[in-house]
């Protein structure tokens, strides 16, 4: 067992140093402190951390300590460190979005899951490595160099919330915010051995993420349990008149029935995923099939029911996606343009105005980002619209109504994988983009369909020298259906 792994088990969770700072047990200054010291010995090796906040958390932290000392509550995450993903802005530190672009951004204002894990009591500690815009799916395309995995420092963390499940894994801070486009919090959970939860569409405020794809992006938290994502979402979730796409909802009671047992609950597994689509990938490691065929035989011994289902639409969800994901970040991204905003190109006398967007672009954004804004803007421009991304739009709905039959049948979660394999080497994709494309084979219809998923860890795979690489399993619920999937994972949870 690495240094990390034995951080990562020492943790304290999140729902426990809350309450013991809310009665005085423990001071949020001493939990500070902790944190600090962890990050500066434990950060180093893997690189998931790329700002340090250590005098604003202790001034939050002293803050919180007075209030408990005068008889008031600071809330339900009181003096809990976390760390915030990089495209999230805030107005503590920068707000980089780990890409040359941005590297020098300061945002005037703080995003709205920040003010609400404020008004809840939680100390921001540090902001967390990803790939640049959110876009990757292993945390090596960043300003900042490659976020490795607590569990093998030769491989991957995941992407592109890499930084935020590697900093949990390895014991860091208790919990992180991430963000997830087409499995950027549920994959890299899945690698680094962390509970990752995606949102419904909507039921987080998108307000104050830099988008990359603004009909797939969402908010949810990396911790160290169920429970702890539980309590974290339900500070998250709720509306917001800043973001018209935020549901009116009120945020949901997530924790009253985390602990019913399994009787009752029907886990849908569908036979189109058991194994990635013909001719996307090369199927499973037997790490992902065996732990796969242990949780069903678990969840029937339980008491739970397991029913075989039909995604058919699943197989061209991964081409839906990267058609709807870049057209909406070439939108997306034509303001970074050194005029607007970003990083802008030092020009020669007489230089022309297409010459400073060409430059300014060109030196700001990575390969990986200028190639997906390419193909976008392939796919919307004149003559190909209708052939590529309108027929994408039409799949994406067919993705939906498959799930949505699913759940009409009575299904409580849809289980399946977040990867056909665990973390992979660190530059074993990076020269081949669609076999990178392709990790995300499990994850991206969720996203499409706009429903809530996550990662629960349940076995290791391992390699030839021993080593053990975690794999996560991924439930899926019904849309706004938070509270049952929540307890569906909790029962996964106790079963691994």
């Amino acid at each position: 067992m690495t240094d990390s792994q034995s951080a990562a088990h020492a943790l304290t969770p999140a729902h426990i140093l809350a309450h013991q700072v809310r009665t005085a047990a423990r001071s949020a200054a001493s939990i500070t402190d902790d944190a600090l010291a962890r990050i500066a010995r434990g950060n180093p090796p893997i690189n998931a951390l790329t700002q340090v906040f250590a005098d604003h958390a202790r001034a939050r932290a002293a803050h919180i300590d007075a209030l408990v000392a005068a008889g008031q509550d600071p809330g339900p995450l009181a003096g809990v460190p976390f760390a915030v993903k990089e495209n999230i802005c805030t107005t503590f530190g920068l707000t980089t979005c780990a890409s040359r672009m941005l590297e020098h951004y300061r945002s005037p204002f703080d995003a709205t899951v920040i003010t609400r894990l404020l008004a809840a009591g939680a100390v921001p500690i540090a902001k967390a490595n990803c790939d640049e815009f959110a876009m990757g799916g292993s945390t090596e395309n960043s300003i900042f160099g490659p976020t490795r995995n607590p569990h093998d420092h030769t491989r991957v963390a995941g992407g592109s919330s890499g930084g935020s499940a590697a900093a949990v894994a390895a014991g860091l801070v208790p919990f992180a915010l991430g963000t997830d486009t087409g499995g950027s919090i549920r994959q890299p959970a899945s690698h680094c051995g962390c509970v990752g939860l995606k949102p419904t569409y909507g039921r987080v405020s998108r307000y104050g993420l830099v988008a990359y794809a603004s009909s797939l992006d969402q908010c949810g938290p990396l911790t160290t349990s169920v429970r702890d994502a539980a309590l974290i979402a339900a500070v998250l979730c709720g509306p917001d008149e800043h973001d018209a796409t935020c549901s009116p909802a009120p945020s949901p009671d997530l924790l009253t029935r985390l602990e019913e047992p399994p009787e009752g609950l029907m886990f849908g597994i569908p036979r189109q995923l058991l194994h990635p689509p013909a001719g996307t990938a090369t199927g499973n490691s037997p790490g992902v099939s065996h732990a796969l065929a242990l949780a069903i035989k678990k969840l029937e011994a339980a008491g739970a029911h397991v029913k075989p289902i039909d995604l058919p639409a699943s197989d061209h969800a991964i081409a839906a996606y990267y058609l709807v994901a870049t057209a909406e970040a070439s939108s997306n991204l034509a303001r970074f343009d050194g005029v607007r905003f970003g990083h802008r190109a030092e020009l020669s006398p007489g230089a022309t105005l297409a010459e400073l967007y060409r430059r300014s672009r060109t030196e700001g954004f990575s390969p990986e980002v200028q190639r997906r804004i390419m193909l976008g803007t392939y796919a919307l421009s004149s003559g190909y619209y209708d052939a590529y991304y309108l027929r994408a739009l039409k799949v994406r709905r067919l993705v939906k109504a498959d799930f949505d039959a699913a759940f009409a049948q009575g299904c409580t979660a849809v289980l399946m994988p977040n990867a056909p394999g665990p973390a992979f080497r660190l530059g074993e994709k990076t020269s081949d983009p669609l076999s990178m494309y392709l990790q995300d084979v499990y994850t991206v219809g969720v996203n499409l369909a706009g429903l809530p998923a996550i990662s629960v860890p349940f076995a290791h795979e391992i390699g030839p020298d021993g080593t053990g690489l975690p794999i996560g399993l991924q439930l899926v619920g019904p849309a706004m259906g938070e509270a049952m999937l929540l307890r569906a994972a909790r029962v996964l949870e106790k079963l691994a």
